[in-house]
């Protein structure tokens, strides 16, 4: 039996596109890449899946259209290369989506926007609203301004961390790769392609190896993104983008490229990461009632079951919840800050607008944010 036929139920993905596939080896933006690319995620709207696509190109875009020959190392060169570049990128995208009567919507993330927790639950209200909506989010680096992303990030490692803020089912880092090689073929007649491992074995990180040219992401930021998508129980694949219909064939099940198995199912790698967040900054005692509909419906914790607070805590902290015997039920990270919290705990949540003299979240902590324990 091909165990990859547990794909054929995924319903989320995170595609990530590399440079050396969006620009034609750094030649110029590659509009028939970008065609096939809308075409197969039109035709994975149509069939129920949603997706978010993690798109690479923008500095080597803008290199291009400088007419430089490399890749520069220098900070502000590069920050200009992504500037001038981006706009070509997603003016290629929007002109191939409209054809398929698609929307797509320009995310533009610093990795500080998925770790740190305020800034959490902003991009994560914000791409699945996007979904829910039928759009593609289009995510990138936002290297024009964001220094440490050009200095250490890639966009692998971006698309893994959207892989664990919208609770994805499966990641795939398209490249001009087959997959990851047992060794380099450029250099072994004995090269194969690993077709399936688990993402923690320890013969991965030998294999591996640092990408060049006009991307940054080689199979060693591979293999780091596909470990920490696997955080939220998120398989990775790594293909070929090449391939005709890579996206279809794969989400289909079929046995290509190199599949990395997180090995975990996705509610339990969630509360995993949840619950080893950082220190807990304060306590909610919720009643008796609310008490009941987290252990028995799984639903949010709203402001009308909450009796008191302590601690100071900011919007996105973690805090425990704990009954009125001071035993905990659950925690979470919560969407408003302790003086806030303050102000509408005991009320329902229609009053919180007129309370706080602004609106917000409905939850005091939504149910994808909370955990029981």
């Amino acid at each position: 039996m091909n165990i990859r036929k547990k794909l054929l139920a995924t319903r989320r993905w995170v595609i990530k596109v590399g440079s050396s596939l969006l620009t034609d080896d750094g030649a110029a933006i590659n509009n028939n890449m970008i065609r096939s690319l809308t075409n197969q995620l039109s035709y994975q709207r149509i069939h129920g899946r949603e997706v978010v696509l993690v798109s690479s190109g923008a500095v080597a875009a803008g290199v291009v259209k400088l007419g430089w020959k490399t890749r520069p190392s220098a900070l502000h060169k590069l920050q200009a290369a992504a500037a001038v570049g981006q706009s070509d990128l997603i003016r290629a995208y929007e002109e191939a989506f409209s054809k398929v009567e698609l929307n797509i919507a320009q995310v533009l993330l610093g990795h500080d926007d998925i770790t740190a927790r305020d800034r959490y639950l902003n991009a994560r209200g914000t791409l699945n609203t996007l979904l829910e909506l039928g759009v593609i989010p289009l995510v990138n680096e936002n290297d024009t301004v964001v220094t440490d992303e050009i200095r250490f990030g890639d966009n692998d490692t971006l698309a893994a961390l959207v892989a664990n803020l919208v609770d994805a089912d499966g990641l795939l880092l398209l490249t001009d790769q087959e997959g990851l090689m047992s060794e380099d073929p450029r250099y072994s007649r004995n090269a194969y392609l690993i077709q399936a491992c688990d993402v923690f074995s320890s013969n991965l990180d030998e294999i591996a190896k640092d990408g060049g040219g006009f991307g940054r992401g080689g199979m060693k930021s591979k293999l780091r993104a596909a470990r920490i998508a696997s955080r939220s129980g998120t398989e990775t694949i790594i293909a070929d983008g090449r391939r005709e219909n890579i996206i279809s064939d794969i989400t289909a099940g079929n046995n290509i490229g190199t599949w990395l198995s997180s090995g975990r199912k996705p509610e339990s790698a969630r509360k995993q990461w949840l619950a080893s967040m950082v220190q807990i900054r304060g306590q909610l005692v919720v009643d008796s009632g609310a008490i009941k509909v987290l252990l028995d419906s799984g639903k949010s914790l709203l402001p009308i079951g909450v009796i008191e607070i302590t601690g100071e805590f900011g919007r996105g902290d973690l805090v425990s919840c704990i009954d009125q015997n001071g035993n905990e039920i659950a925690r979470g990270l919560v969407n408003y800050n302790y003086s806030e919290a303050r102000q509408i705990i005991g009320l329902p949540s229609s009053d919180i607008q007129i309370t706080l003299g602004y609106g917000g979240e409905n939850e005091l902590i939504h149910r994808d944010n909370l955990i029981l324990i």
